[in-house]
């Protein structure tokens, strides 16, 4: 079971928004009585706080641990700089550092996981588990020159998200993935969520299904994952160089 912590109550009262004591002590109890568990496995600190110094953050999450409240905590959202910097208030007073992130991962946004976490992999150690395999619904290849009728792409005060996502570059990758994925009898949602599973420095993907069959179809990418082979992720690359969305 898992929670996040950051914004309170729509983050109305300045005591019920980002990362110091008070709050993230308040959340944690909140999130254990509204799930009805003992413990939370997993509990991640839903972006940075500014206005909070790192070391407090820490040794409330390291609190809460001992309390026997959080198993692990992590981090979502933040810079490689700051996991780094909260590692080193760990390691220096002993306490229980972040053992995951929750960064955006997907065909259109690498820069986070494959790039700047890079060097973290591999010295602290770093779980991620993505968030938007889809890029929002665009890879669900269901949008043609505008988002279609009934998805998140159409929900009402989301401007600024069709705006980000839904551009001509990735509407024409959309289209050049979808036969790659058909060679192989995949749909592209499943063949998106298989080339994220594909990356070792993914420990988990978050599925935003809204039906039980789309559930279904999608955990399907858990197998497909061994179809897309060197030659197949070359072909992807290509897209994405030929439509200007990678530059590696």
């Amino acid at each position: 079971m898992s929670s996040k912590v950051f914004f309170g109550a729509g983050g109305k009262l300045p005591t019920q928004l980002g990362l110091h004591r008070k709050h993230v002590v308040e959340a944690c109890h909140d999130a254990l009585k509204r799930l009805q568990v003992n413990y939370l496995d997993l509990y991640y600190c839903h972006r940075p706080d500014p206005n909070t110094p790192i070391d407090e953050t820490v040794w409330t999450m390291h609190q809460l641990i001992m309390q026997g409240k959080v198993l692990y905590w992590g981090t979502s959202e933040w810079s490689a700089e700051q996991i780094k910097e909260a590692h080193a208030i760990a390691e220096k007073h002993h306490l229980t550092a972040p053992v995951m992130e929750q960064p955006q991962y997907n065909l259109f946004h690498r820069e986070k996981v494959e790039k700047e976490f890079a060097p973290l992999y591999d010295t602290v150690g770093l779980g991620t588990t993505i968030w938007s395999p889809l890029a929002s619904g665009v890879l669900s290849g269901k949008h043609g020159t505008s988002a279609e009728q009934g998805t998140r792409l159409t929900a009402e005060g989301l401007d600024w998200l069709r705006e980000r996502e839904l551009n001509a570059a990735r509407l024409s990758a959309v289209e050049k993935l979808k036969p790659i994925a058909a060679e192989l009898g995949l749909s592209l949602p499943v063949f998106a969520i298989a080339w994220c599973l594909k990356n070792p420095h993914v420990s988990a993907v978050i599925l935003g299904a809204s039906k039980v069959t789309q559930l279904e179809e999608n955990l399907k990418a858990v197998e497909a994952q061994d179809l897309l082979t060197a030659e197949v992720m070359k072909k992807v690359e290509d897209v994405l160089k030929g439509e200007r969305l990678s530059t590696w």
